[in-house]
């Protein structure tokens, strides 16, 4: 499960990146994005693309797939069709954490492209509504089987796109997941890499730039 990640780039390259037309929100970096906590989304909408703040994590936030959606429940859970038809988003990612175990000891690492880009992630979209009726809008990520990379770790990872299934996953024309499900890939493990980072990661409130800085392992010193 994919419980931690960032998000930081200036905004222009961001707006490149994705095709964004309208920013909806005080765009700003993210370092240590966790459950429950506001994120960046790419949503469109008649053909416009937007980048808007969704909660991450659906109601019931304790509920299967609530942050993390596995796209081979789609049988099991009636809400799927519906979003997968009209509910398509892609979550803005610069690197994932993960917990990394040798021996006794465990540390978090930091899984990114080796180029450094930023990229998008699959993601699916809720507004839930409270006993007053105020919307709570929130997403969550869609997961493919994990790459070598991540299967230390995990045996899911988040479904990354290119460029060209980026358009396809939020194409309003396309509501059919069996045409969708081939972009939903594992991302090639030879393009990404791992590093271990400070501990601060833990705690969610901890969200700045340090939070990404390689550590040496053997000094516990941050790399400069």
């Amino acid at each position: 499960m994919c419980q931690r990640f960032s998000m930081a780039a200036e905004l222009p390259e961001v707006k490149e990146h994705f095709e964004i037309s309208r920013v909806m929100y005080y765009y700003k970096d993210r370092y240590n994005i966790s459950p429950t906590q506001e994120m960046p989304v790419v949503l469109q909408q008649d053909g416009e693309r937007i980048l808007d703040e969704f909660r991450w994590g659906f109601v019931p936030y304790w509920g299967k797939d609530a942050i993390n959606a596995d796209l081979r429940n789609v049988h099991q859970n009636p809400t799927y069709p519906k979003m997968v038809d009209k509910q398509r988003c892609i979550i803005p990612c610069n690197g994932f954490y993960y917990w990394k175990k040798e021996g006794k000891k465990t540390y978090p690492v930091r899984v990114v492209m080796k180029n450094r880009s930023i990229f998008g992630v699959a993601g699916l979209y809720e507004i839930w509504r409270d006993a007053r009726w105020e919307p709570l809008r929130t997403c969550t990520l869609v997961m493919t089987e994990a790459n070598p990379l991540i299967s230390e770790f995990e045996s899911r990872m988040p479904a990354i796109l290119s460029p060209q299934d980026m358009n396809r996953w939020l194409d309003e024309e396309t509501n059919d997941l069996e045409a969708l499900n081939p972009i939903l890939r594992p991302y090639s493990a030879e393009e990404m890499e791992v590093y271990a980072v400070t501990p601060m990661i833990e705690n969610n409130r901890h969200d700045s730039v340090e939070c990404i800085r390689e550590m040496d392992l053997k000094t516990s010193w941050v790399k400069p």
